[in-house]
């Protein structure tokens, strides 16, 4: 089966608060949005530098619902970005929460961490370094390694 392409659809307590936070924090545009009679937003769009990531109000009857505020969440946006620092603090100025800074990372990669205000983690990274697979293993192992002594 070909995939063609692949999306981000984040359901979110309040798609209009979103689209403009995603606006001041990563330069997205709104491509269009589709609205209820009673206002709900049943979906909408915004592109991140020729990305497309799909957003919706809350849908409980199809079991469709955002993160609940300090749940945590199981998925993770990756944002490749020229600095990582920067994004985090524009991020952060536009209302998310600093989760992790900006930190250089055994996987080539100065990346950090924040969760917006609908409760999505994201995070912002770029590369530093080009690592291969194996040496990935290598430096993996010894955090591990490391860790254990430590304790």
């Amino acid at each position: 089966m070909p995939v063609h392409e692949l999306y981000a659809y984040l359901c979110v307590a309040d798609t209009d608060a979103a689209i403009r936070f995603y606006a001041r924090a990563f330069g997205a545009t709104e491509k269009f949005r589709l609205v209820e009679p009673g206002g709900r937003i049943g979906h909408a769009e915004i592109d991140l530098d020729g990305h497309t990531v799909m957003l919706c109000d809350a849908f409980p009857e199809y079991g469709i619902h955002p993160p609940q505020p300090g749940a945590g969440t199981a998925v993770t946006l990756h944002l490749h970005v020229d600095d990582a620092d920067a994004a985090i603090a524009r991020a952060v100025e536009a209302g998310a929460t600093l989760e992790r800074p900006a930190s250089d990372a055994f996987y080539g990669e100065r990346s950090g961490s924040v969760i917006d205000p609908f409760g999505h983690r994201w995070l912002l990274g770029h590369g530093i370094e080009d690592v291969s697979p194996a040496e990935m293993q290598r430096r993996y192992d010894a955090l591990f390694a490391e860790g254990s002594q430590a304790g």
